[in-house]
């Protein structure tokens, strides 16, 4: 078989970009080692940003997300019960839009079933080769049988620990990598949200997000030790210390109910560059990770493919390799920015346990200059509602 673009990872990222391409014209086949339904079934955040909403738009997959997802103008954030409320639209004149991930990737799915674009799901034992030529190819199982796909070029949307990356030869990456010493426990509940807006708190307890998927499902989270079990976290304990870690007029609102599911999920900082080698493009997770505090990781991902995408098609249009020789350094300034702002956010609303009076001292200068100044609200503004890709 043979196609212009193979791409490992049926996840946003690589549904995205499929899309994008076939909008264009190139041709693509999408490799995903699980099945569909598993895809689906895991569980992510939906905060996007503005280019993502533009890049579902230009996919022809936003039409279900403009009908139900909610738009917000704001977010409020909590420092040991202070309150500052950043208003997005004031600020920079923008909004996001709050539209569960596993919404975004069904939507994506259901817009390439209708072009006719192949996915081939249950892809076992994916393998790349020849990615340092022209003649780049992959090889994979499907249903016991060996199969070949031949392509120009492969773009690695298969995620942290996915082949893509491991492909690239010893020595050509560099990575850094910053992991935090606590993780977030997630509760997912049919009740109604505790506010129209998301509230990010900090509390000496540690951190507490209240979020939401609609007008009727909520996504709570809260900092914990990572040797903390989801066992350890019965419904009554999680809904208990999440009151606990908000303002008492908030946490008077709170409408409980039993959890549809609960997970922890480590943070860390990880960028690997560059995130091109010869006929190998990494997209997404296969390149960086932010700890979730900033609602970074699909945007970054979503940012990534629609620069991919621009620079394939000047390439198959223009016979012009200006963009994809410049893919990299491209996504590059946009990754540093966003890990910044997820680092910012992460050790400006978490307790660390290992910090001492001078650094929590610090930590609360930080929230009380965006008292201060207006300058440093508008700088949050415009890093958590999106910078352009």
């Amino acid at each position: 078989m043979k196609t212009q673009v193979a791409i490992i990872g049926a996840g946003p990222s690589g549904l995205l970009l499929g899309q994008l391409l076939y909008q264009n014209g190139i041709d693509n086949v999408i490799l995903e080692r699980k099945s569909a339904d598993y895809v689906l079934s895991r569980i992510r955040a939906g905060v996007l940003e503005h280019t993502t909403v533009q890049g579902l738009e230009k996919a022809g997959a936003a039409e279900r997300m403009h009908r139900e997802g909610l738009v917000h103008e704001g977010v409020e954030l909590v420092f040991d019960h202070k309150h500052i409320r950043v208003d997005f639209e004031k600020e920079v004149g923008k909004h996001v839009v709050v539209y569960g991930q596993t919404e975004v990737t069904r939507d994506l799915m259901d817009a390439r079933a209708a072009s006719g674009g192949l996915t081939v799901y249950e892809a076992e034992d994916v393998a790349l080769h020849e990615i340092d030529t022209d003649a780049p190819y992959v090889t994979y199982l499907k249903d016991g049988t060996r199969h070949r796909l031949d392509c120009d070029f492969i773009a690695g949307c298969d995620g942290f620990h996915g082949v893509s990356r491991q492909s690239i030869p010893e020595g050509v990456l560099k990575t850094y990598e910053r992991v935090y010493p606590f993780g977030w426990l997630g509760l997912l509940s049919d009740t109604p949200p505790v506010s129209e807006e998301l509230i990010y708190a900090k509390h000496p307890n540690g951190f507490a997000l209240c979020s939401q998927r609609s007008t009727t499902r909520s996504r709570y989270y809260l900092q914990v030790p990572l040797s903390d079990k989801v066992e350890d976290w019965p419904d009554g304990r999680f809904w208990d210390e999440l009151k606990n870690r908000l303002p008492p007029e908030t946490a008077a609102k709170l409408v409980t109910g039993p959890s549809l599911e609960k997970s922890i999920a480590p943070l860390r900082s990880f960028v690997s560059e560059p995130m091109r080698y010869q006929s190998l493009f990494l997209a997404g997770d296969a390149a960086h990770i932010v700890p979730p505090t900033g609602a970074k990781g699909l945007n970054l991902a979503a940012g990534d493919v629609q620069c991919l995408a621009d620079a394939l098609c000047d390439y198959y249009r223009n016979g012009s390799s200006a963009g994809i020789d410049g893919y990299s350094e491209r996504c590059m300034k946009r990754v540093w920015a966003a890990e910044r702002f997820s680092w910012y956010m992460t050790k400006l609303l978490h307790t660390f346990p290992d910090a001492d009076d001078f650094e929590r001292k610090m930590q609360e200068a930080e929230f009380n200059q965006l008292e201060l100044t207006e300058n440093a609200v508008k700088t949050l503004a415009e890093n958590y509602v999106g910078l352009p890709y």
